[in-house]
């Protein structure tokens, strides 16, 4: 898979940047070959420039976890997790009630769907 590094390129200089990509002999990966992007020169695997390091952004802390927007017996309850929904490319059905339905729709007569044994 074809990657890019932020390395110096001998006619550029710093602000170039190279891609990587395998090179091939058949089906057989013999190494790799670095391209640069403003010019297009290559460079084998072992002339590959030294990498520039960058300075990396400061994200902060983590962010908090989202709150749940439906309890736990509500989201279970989802027509989307019912044995009678039928989804097809067409239209979205509930074969208890044979009528068209939505995957958020909920139903008093929700039956889950068999256990799978595996």
């Amino acid at each position: 898979m074809p990657g890019a590094e932020r390395k110096q390129c001998a006619r550029c200089g710093p602000e170039s940047l190279l891609l990587c990509e395998p090179l091939y002999e058949g089906f057989t990966k013999v190494g790799e070959q670095w391209r640069c992007t403003r010019c297009g020169a290559t460079y084998t695997d072992a002339a590959a420039p030294n990498r520039v390091s960058a300075p990396q952004p400061s994200l902060g802390p983590p962010p908090e976890p989202p709150p749940a927007l439906f309890d736990t017996q509500t989201e279970l309850r989802l027509c989307r997790y019912c044995r009678h929904y039928v989804v097809n490319p067409f239209r979205q059905w509930c074969a208890r009630h044979q009528r068209d339905t939505e995957a958020t729709d909920t139903c008093p007569r929700f039956s889950p769907p068999p256990e799978k044994n595996e």
